[in-house]
C-alpha cells in the first residue's frame, strides 16, 4: 500500500471539494481507468453511489472520463456496494465504480473500484490506474466516445439475488423485524427483501435526503434501532451502513451483535447443518472471544490485515468460504464476493429458521472479551508508531496484560488516524491501558 498515492484500502476517499474529492480529479480517475480497462476486453462499466448529495457530482465527472476513454457506461443509481459488484459480474463489465465512502458522513465520498469477478481490483490495476493519472487526460475521436444507459431495473435484480440466498424451506412469516437502512443506498432495496420473505417490517432510516446518510443511524449508531426494537417487541434488528456493505444486528432484548458474533452465529449453524467449508477468517481487530468459541467447535481461525478486501484474499489462498471484520463487514462467497450486509442478515436468519432458536440464544456461545478502541488523529508526516515514546508504552501495556490479551497500533486505511486498541478481561484495565497508549502517540503526533 505504500506505492500507493491516492488508493487506501477501500478506494479513493476524502472530503468533498478538496483534493482528490473534486470533480476534476474525479474526472481524470475516470479517464485513467478507462484507459487502463479499454485494453481488457468489452469496454463497459458499471456506475452506482449511495445517497450523498455530492454522488450526483461525482456521478457526472465519472461519465465524462470514462466516455473520454471510448467507455461505455451503464447507470445504476442509487445501488448498494454488494449490489454493484453482483451486477458487474451478471453484466460482463470490466468494472464495476461505486462512489460512496461507506460509513462516513455525507461530507465525505470516494470512488472505489469492482473487477469483473465482482472483487476489489487487484492492486497490479490499481498501480496502473495510478500511473495513467501522471499522464495528461486525452479524449478518442468522437465517433469512439463511449455511450452512457441507465439500467432500470438494477434495484429489482438484486433484491430478487437477495431473495434467492434465504433457502426456500423457511419463512421469515412469523418474524417482526425492524431495518435501519441508515438513509443509504439500501433503502429502496434492504426492506422489501425482508418482506417479500414474509417479514413483518418496520423501517427506520430509509428516507435520504442527500445529508442524513449515516446521521444517527445505521450500523455506526445502534442505539436508535435498539431501540426500536424494544419499543415493537420485534424478534430482531438489522442495521446496514450507507453503502450496505456491513452488517450490525440486535436480538430482542436489545443486544448489539457486531460483525465477530454474526459470524459466529453463521459459523455454528453452518458446522451443525454440515456445510462449513474449512475455516473462519477474521482481522487482526477480531476479537479474541471470537477464536475461542470457534476452537472450542473445532473450527480453524485465522488472522487478515484490517480491510474485508484482506479478509477475502485470506479466504481465496486458503479455500474457506466464510470470514468477517467485528466492525460489519460479512463475506460469505459460498453466496457473494465481496461483504454484502443483507446476504449476511439472511445467513443468520437462516441459523435463527433452521435451529428454531431466538437470536438471543445463538449468541450465547460465545462471550467477547473487553475490547477498547480510541482513535488519534493523525496529520502530520512523521510515523508516530516507532516514536520511542509510543513503542515504550506499547512494551509496557504487553508487560501488564501478561499474554491475557492483545495490543494493535495501525493507521486507518480510510480515515486520518491512528487506531489503538487493547484487548484483555476486563474492561477497566483495558481502558486505561488504551488511554496511555494513546496519550502516548498523541504526544507523537
Amino acid at each position: 500500500m505504500s506505492e500507493r498515492r491516492y488508493f487506501g484500502t477501500d478506494g479513493v476517499r476524502g472530503l468533498v471539494g478538496q483534493y482528490p474529492i473534486t470533480a476534476e480529479f474525479v474526472m481524470k480517475l475516470g479517464y485513467a481507468a478507462g484507459r487502463v480497462l479499454a485494453a481488457q476486453g468489452t469496454k463497459k462499466v458499471l456506475i452506482g453511489k449511495d445517497t450523498r448529495i455530492s454522488g450526483y457530482m461525482l456521478e457526472s465527472a465519472l461519465e465524462a472520463g470514462f466516455s473520454a476513454a471510448g467507455i461505455d457506461i451503464g447507470l445504476l443509481g442509487p445501488m448498494p456496494t454488494p449490489g454493484i459488484a453482483y451486477l458487474t459480474k451478471t453484466f460482463r463489465a470490466e468494472a464495476g465504480i461505486v462512489i460512496s465512502a461507506s460509513h462516513n458522513p455525507f461530507y465525505d465520498n470516494g470512488i472505489k473500484f469492482f473487477s469483473q469477478n465482482g472483487e476489489k481490483l487487484p492492486d497490479d490495476v490499481e498501480l496502473a490506474i495510478e500511473a495513467e493519472l501522471d499522464k495528461e487526460m486525452g479524449c478518442v475521436e468522437s465517433a469512439k466516445l463511449g455511450k452512457a444507459t441507465r439500467i432500470e431495473d438494477a434495484a429489482g435484480r438484486y433484491i430478487e439475488f437477495c431473495k434467492s440466498n434465504f433457502p426456500s424451506q423457511y419463512s421469515l412469516k412469523n418474524y417482526k423485524i425492524v431495518v435501519d437502512c441508515a438513509h443509504g443506498a439500501t433503502y429502496h432495496i434492504a426492506p422489501n427483501v425482508f418482506r417479500e420473505l414474509g417479514a413483518q417490517v418496520i423501517e427506520i432510516g430509509t428516507s435520504p435526503n442527500g445529508t442524513n446518510i449515516n446521521d444517527q443511524c445505521g450500523a455506526t449508531s445502534m442505539d436508535a434501532i435498539s431501540k426500536a426494537v424494544v419499543e415493537h417487541q420485534a424478534d430482531l434488528g438489522i442495521a446496514l451502513d450507507g453503502d450496505g456493505d456491513r452488517l450490525m444486528m440486535v436480538d430482542h432484548t436489545g443486544y448489539v451483535l457486531d460483525g465477530d458474533e454474526c459470524v459466529y452465529v453463521i459459523a455454528s449453524n453452518d458446522l451443525q447443518s454440515g456445510v462449513i467449508s474449512g475455516g473462519v477468517v477474521g482481522t487482526l481487530m477480531s476479537n479474541m472471544g471470537l477464536e475461542i468459541a470457534l476452537a472450542d467447535m473445532g473450527i480453524p481461525f485465522a488472522r487478515s490485515k484490517v480491510g474485508d478486501r484482506y479478509v477475502t484474499e485470506m479466504l481465496n489462498k486458503k479455500g474457506w468460504q466464510l470470514g468477517a471484520e467485528n466492525s460489519g463487514h460479512v463475506i460469505n462467497l459460498k453466496n457473494t464476493s465481496t461483504g454484502d450486509g443483507i446476504i449476511a442478515a439472511l445467513n443468520v436468519l437462516t441459523a435463527v429458521c433452521s435451529g428454531d432458536k431466538t437470536l438471543h440464544e445463538l449468541r450465547q456461545g460465545m462471550t467477547k472479551l473487553p475490547q477498547v478502541l480510541v482513535n488519534v488523529k493523525f496529520t502530520g508526516d512523521n510515523d508516530p508508531l516507532t516514536a520511542q515514546n509510543v513503542v515504550s508504552a506499547v512494551h509496557n501495556v504487553n508487560e501488564k496484560l501478561s499474554g491475557r490479551g492483545r495490543v494493535l497500533l495501525r493507521k486507518s486505511g480510510t480515515e486520518p488516524l491512528i487506531r489503538v486498541m487493547v484487548e484483555g478481561p476486563e474492561l477497566t484495565e483495558v481502558t486505561d491501558l488504551a488511554n496511555i497508549i494513546a496519550d502516548a502517540v498523541k504526544t507523537a503526533c
